[in-house]
């Protein structure tokens, strides 16, 4: 019988990093970094941008996924650099995780980087007027939630400044039908974070803030993602059809849940010039001038 190398998974993800990082090398010599920004008491933000640049670019404010109650910043740095390099400021931003924070804290926490982006961002080369969150996972949750819900701008004393979302194999869409399913118990990681009230899954669900005012949505979701994500994803687009029936949903074909945020690692990924687009056709307009659904490889 043939003998398996046991370091041989542990090399393959060795040679993935150095081929991604040797693809990024030229996004690390063209952009710079701004690290540790404070936007709140013991939270922070990181800032790309392309070096030398005059001209006022587009905000990518990016928030992690890590299922609520894991994650951080800086393990989307060449991410950072590659949304930079293409043309816009980057901004990758750290919350409260549970069970320190519920999903509530996390979302006001979320708007209150957005709020510091519209007031700070322009020296850094940023075009306050033009901020578009996106995330992965539960941060796509979070992106969303903030995008629909005006509710967390409202308590910071301002219009919502979104100008569009980007969501990439988001989690939680309709995190009611979730834990209708799931019934979480007390002590259960899901309990920490969104507690065993019905009411207030419904409160945290994206899908049922859904409005005329929400900004344009981009949505990309993996063929072969988590199966609840795809369920609360169709949950999300039934939602969508009331208010925004050409919204572009990307299926990427033969993508799993973590591949989908690992692609933009990639400078090349086609993903990356889809965002840039969007933002670029998105600019004034409103949820219900979106475009359609797209399948991709």
């Amino acid at each position: 019988m043939k003998s398996i190398n046991p370091y041989l998974p542990v090399l393959k993800s060795f040679s993935l990093l150095f081929i991604l990082f040797g693809l990024s090398a030229c996004s690390l010599l063209t952009t710079k970094r701004s690290r540790n920004i404070q936007y709140m008491e013991s939270l922070s933000l990181d800032i790309y941008k392309k070096r030398f640049n005059k001209k006022s670019e587009p905000v990518w404010l990016f928030i992690h996924g890590g299922n609520w109650n894991s994650g951080n910043k800086n393990q989307y740095n060449l991410m950072g650099r590659n949304m930079a390099a293409k043309g816009m400021v980057a901004v990758i931003i750290d919350y409260t995780l549970s069970p320190e924070a519920n999903y509530k804290q996390m979302a006001f926490e979320s708007a209150k980087s957005v709020a510091w982006v519209k007031n700070n961002i322009k020296k850094y080369g940023g075009d306050p007027d033009r901020i578009f969150v996106s995330g992965h996972s539960a941060g796509g949750h979070l992106a969303s939630l903030i995008s629909t819900d005006n509710g967390y701008f409202d308590s910071l004393g301002m219009p919502n400044p979104i100008k569009g979302t980007i969501l990439i194999d988001a989690a939680g869409l309709n995190m009611y039908g979730y834990l209708q399913k799931e019934k979480p118990g007390k002590g259960d990681s899901y309990a920490h974070t969104f507690g065993l009230q019905e009411t207030v899954w419904k409160d945290a669900s994206p899908l049922f803030h859904l409005n005329r005012s929400t900004p344009p949505m981009m949505l990309l979701i993996g063929e072969e993602t988590y199966p609840s994500i795809v369920a609360s994803t169709e949950d999300f687009k039934v939602g969508l059809k009331k208010f925004a029936p050409e919204t572009p949903i990307i299926v990427q074909r033969n993508k799993k849940h973590i591949p989908m945020v690992l692609q933009f690692f990639n400078p090349f990924n086609k993903q990356i010039r889809r965002i840039g687009n969007f933002i670029d056709n998105t600019e004034g307009r409103s949820i219900s001038s979106s475009s359609s659904t797209i399948e991709a490889k």
